[in-house]
Order: structure tokens, then C-alpha cells, then sequence
């Protein structure tokens, strides 16, 4: 079992940046793709980003590209997703997920375990 916790969320105007974090613990954290995914009220929850263990490849949602940037820390059980430029349609809760598998997915149900989700709010 992995425990995943979010923070760094809030709220921002736009054109503004946000640094989300999100811890990993229990199993270990060794070999674990990595992703990002949002959800706005009413929305389903759509992919962001994501990295696999070896060799730190990464994917992005194409509404971030160039925006957003994911990247982890091994050592310490830790992922990141650095959001610039930000737009008020960025605004939704932002969930970290964790797969078993180390490879690339975007879709929601290819990850194993969720965290409980951090707002950010984006103002115009």
C-alpha cells in the first residue's frame, strides 16, 4: 500500500505559479510511475502529467505543455509539479497518483493509488 499527500494549493491570479507536493509513503516508493490529474466541479478527472521511476520520462496533457513541469526526488519519496503561467481554466482539485507499473499512462484508471487532493484556484 502507498499513502499519497498533496499540498500546495491554493489560490493564485492569473499569470501566477504554484509548486503542488506530494509525499509518498509505505511500499516503497521504488519503481512507481508518477502522475498528476485534476478534476473541476462537474468535470471528470482528466490527466496532467506523469514520470516513471527510471530515467525520469515524463508526459504531459497538452493543455500544459510548456506551463507545467513534473519532476520527482527519489530519495525522498517525493513528487512535483511546478505550474507558471497559470490560467483561470487550471482551476480543479489536483490529485497525485501512483503506479505500480513503471510506464506512462494517462488514463486515471491505470493508477493504483490516489492522494486526497489539493485545490488550486486560479483568479482572473
Amino acid at each position: 500500500q502507498v499513502q499519497l499527500v498533496e499540498s500546495g494549493g491554493g489560490l493564485v491570479q492569473a499569470g501566477g505559479s504554484l509548486r503542488l507536493s506530494c509525499a509518498a509513503s509505505g511500499r516503497s516508493f521504488s519503481g512507481t510511475t508518477m502522475g498528476w490529474f485534476r478534476q473541476a466541479p462537474g468535470k471528470e478527472r482528466d490527466f496532467v502529467a506523469a514520470i516513471t521511476w527510471a530515467g525520469g520520462i515524463t508526459n504531459y496533457a497538452d493543455s500544459v505543455k510548456g506551463r507545467f513541469a513534473i519532476s520527482r526526488n527519489n530519495a525522498k519519496n517525493t513528487v512535483y509539479l511546478q505550474m507558471n503561467s497559470l490560467k483561470p481554466e487550471d482551476t480543479a482539485v489536483y490529485y497525485c497518483a501512483a503506479r505500480r507499473i513503471d510506464a506512462l499512462a494517462v488514463r486515471a484508471g491505470s493508477y493504483d493509488y490516489w492522494g486526497q487532493g489539493t485545490q488550486v484556484t486560479v483568479s482572473s
